[in-house]
């Protein structure tokens, strides 16, 4: 079983920076996406960001221009670097890979807390 491991969460300001980091437990041949997921209290799990194995990107729309996302496929390790963060983007962040274009394998989640 493949365990993704996340962290860099924590507690920021507005207009502060954070990046979180997930890597899997073991290698896995050819993992094509990666990504980030975030769920606030009282809202559903929403896609932030994900990177194809290619490094295809794709963005929600309320994070375009502040967020990055990047990956080290020989490491499989993905990473959201979150910079102008705001309140809003306060939620906990999962982690998730997928050997095909869906998720296989999630993380546990990491808190994001964004204070005003």
């Amino acid at each position: 079983q493949v365990q993704l491991v996340e962290s860099g969460g924590g507690l920021v300001q507005a207009g502060g920076s954070l990046r979180l980091s997930c890597t899997a437990s073991r290698i896995i041949f050819r993992i094509n996406i990666m990504g980030w997921y975030r769920q606030a209290p009282g809202k559903q799990r929403e896609l932030v960001a994900q990177v194809t194995r290619a490094g295809n990107t794709n963005y929600t729309d309320a994070v375009k221009g502040r967020f990055t996302i990047s990956r080290d496929n020989a490491k499989n390790t993905v990473y959201l670097q979150m910079n102008s963060l705001k309140p809003e983007d306060t939620a906990v962040y999962y982690c998730g890979a997928g050997v095909g274009r869906d998720y296989d394998y999630w993380g546990q989640g990491t808190q994001v807390t964004v204070s005003s």
